[in-house]
């Protein structure tokens, strides 16, 4: 494919609509007395151009506006899906799998086996946001390196086919030419215009850069996205939770094993019932109750040395702090958040074996909820063995024991019960307030006796290297919408043709303000009122 030579000797790639320097129509728009049209300068785009490898088919594909916008509705509406119900990162304490149906129907569970409930991370979404952002950059390449290359290229002495066909257009015969010109230069520089001139011939411009609005918010959004996908990188964005009992100590969540976290207590502060600045709002609780504060007194421990397998680790002691709602603990990057608690959690329940017939009691034993053991001895010849356990007990759709969750909140065993009068064992079912025989009767049996309780604070694990890319990404996309929507690109030539003055002006958008514009410039420098060609053509076709 050819350069395309012009008469003004400037070449032009090939498939040029208007010469990049003097403006002269080539091909089909040669040919035509239509007003030019401007969009791109008539520059060479590559997906107008070249059309044959498969390169060129992915490029043409991608720089489509067209395809562009349809990307953009189905992220839209994939961002829009994910927000029906929770993602699976904000079900504390609850299996997804029991979760959505529970709550949320057929309409849940479809939901859940979809993959919607860990959408924004699904391989999918983040194919739909790299394809959004090959579509930018593809697009923004296709149109601004040959817009860019026009602009830089453009002459001040410009054809006269490119003059005529402007939208703008006026013709003023005249003596004084070198008066004229004089005036509009003066003139147009106290507007603040770019003035060039060549061989007596005038070119004004001002505020080019608009034009390159649309590219900066481009370049905003591939930030904004690339920064939205660095979240899937490991140690660029954490969001966990953090459950910890009154007592506990745990490895937070997204620190690789290196910090630790001891809970000593949640406390919660209410405002005095009494004090009349909080009575009437107090009285108007449900609960009878306004809450002060919400407060975890903790511990930040940093490990020592590698992990040994079977071993404790060694910590060290970082800082005590308290936790409440906007002050969260910070260090290294994190943010550890105060989001929820729990009170009066289960945390161990005892019961008792008995024997039926005289009801003597065998023994006693504490089965940790957290962390059940799988057998229990009393005495010579008796034993109690747990079968299976349901921490959050409830029947399925099938009649059948399951549980809704991890949590303790509804806890129920199934107990193999050893005596010496049935060495085999005997099968119960235990729960709080609840006691079944499921084999048939039994000798034995496994009363509840007590249970145990504490509080537990839920954190939220924060780190975030993304939100300065974000941020970044937004001001840039927010400068390059001001850029191209508070400027106009306005350009006026103004050219000798024998005892003639043609005047020509194009601008970007703002047509009426521009219009008006030139129209005073005509007035003060004494050219004829030029006139718009394409309102002409309009009012001729009425």
């Amino acid at each position: 494919m050819k350069d395309i030579i012009c008469e003004c000797g400037h070449k032009n790639p090939y498939g040029t609509i208007l010469c990049e320097s003097c403006g002269k129509p080539f091909g089909e728009e040669a040919n035509s007395n239509e007003i030019l049209n401007m969009r791109y300068e008539g520059s060479a785009r590559r997906s107008q151009t070249y059309k044959r490898t498969i390169i060129d088919k992915i490029w043409n594909f991608f720089s489509s506006v067209k395809v562009g916008v349809w990307i953009i509705v189905i992220v839209l509406a994939a961002s829009a899906i994910g927000t029906l119900f929770p993602q699976e990162i904000y079900i504390q304490g609850a299996s997804p799998e029991t979760y959505y149906k529970e709550q949320y129907g057929i309409i849940g569970e479809l939901y859940y086996k979809l993959g919607f409930h860990n959408l924004y991370s699904s391989w999918w979404y983040i194919l739909l946001l790299a394809a959004m952002a090959t579509s930018i950059i593809i697009a923004s390449l296709d149109r601004f390196i040959p817009l860019y290359r026009s602009l830089k290229n453009q002459r001040v002495t410009r054809h006269d086919s490119f003059l005529k066909r402007q939208r703008i257009f006026g013709i003023t015969k005249t003596d004084n030419a070198d008066e004229i010109i004089g005036k509009a230069k003066t003139e147009l520089e106290k507007k603040r215009y770019n003035v060039k001139e060549e061989n007596g011939n005038l070119f004004a411009e001002k505020n080019r850069f608009s034009r390159w609005g649309a590219y900066v918010n481009h370049l905003g959004i591939i930030i904004f996205l690339v920064g939205c996908m660095l979240r899937f990188f490991p140690g660029m964005y954490i969001d966990e939770s953090l459950v910890l009992r009154d007592g506990e100590t745990k490895v937070i969540p997204g620190t690789d094993g290196l910090y630790y976290l001891k809970n000593h207590e949640f406390i919660i502060e209410l405002y005095d019932e009494e004090d009349e600045k909080f009575k009437g709002a107090i009285e108007k609780t449900d609960e009878g109750m306004v809450v002060k504060n919400y407060q975890t007194n903790a511990t930040l421990y940093k490990r020592v040395g590698e992990v040994v397998p079977g071993k404790e680790p060694k910590l060290q002691k970082v800082k005590d702090y308290a936790i409440r709602v906007n002050d969260p603990l910070k260090f290294d990057g994190y943010k550890l958040y105060q989001s929820s608690y729990r009170l009066n959690e289960l945390v161990s329940m005892t019961f008792e074996m008995e024997r039926k017939e005289d009801k003597q009691k065998i023994g006693t034993f504490t089965v940790d909820l957290l962390k059940p053991e799988g057998t229990y001895e009393l005495k010579k010849g008796y034993k109690i063995e747990i079968l299976d356990y349901f921490p959050d007990f409830a029947f399925n759709e099938k009649g059948e024991p399951t549980t809704l969750s991890k949590a303790p909140n509804n806890p129920a065993f199934i107990f193999r019960m050893y005596s010496p009068e049935v060495p085999d064992g005997e099968v119960s079912f235990a729960a709080i307030g609840q006691y079944l025989e499921p084999l048939g009767e039994t000798k034995y049996k496994v009363n509840f006796n007590d249970v145990e309780t504490t509080n537990s604070t839920w954190l939220t694990v924060r780190k975030d290297n993304t939100l300065w890319i974000l941020i970044v990404g937004g001001a840039i996309f927010m400068i390059g919408v001001i850029q191209g929507m508070y400027w106009h690109h306005h350009r006026i030539w103004i050219k000798r043709k024998n005892d003639e003055l043609w005047i020509a002006g194009h601008t970007n958008k703002g047509w009426f303000a521009f219009k008006k514009e030139i129209v005073q410039l005509a007035d003060a420098i004494g050219l004829e009122k030029p006139i718009d060609q394409l309102e002409a053509k309009q009012s001729r076709k009425n």
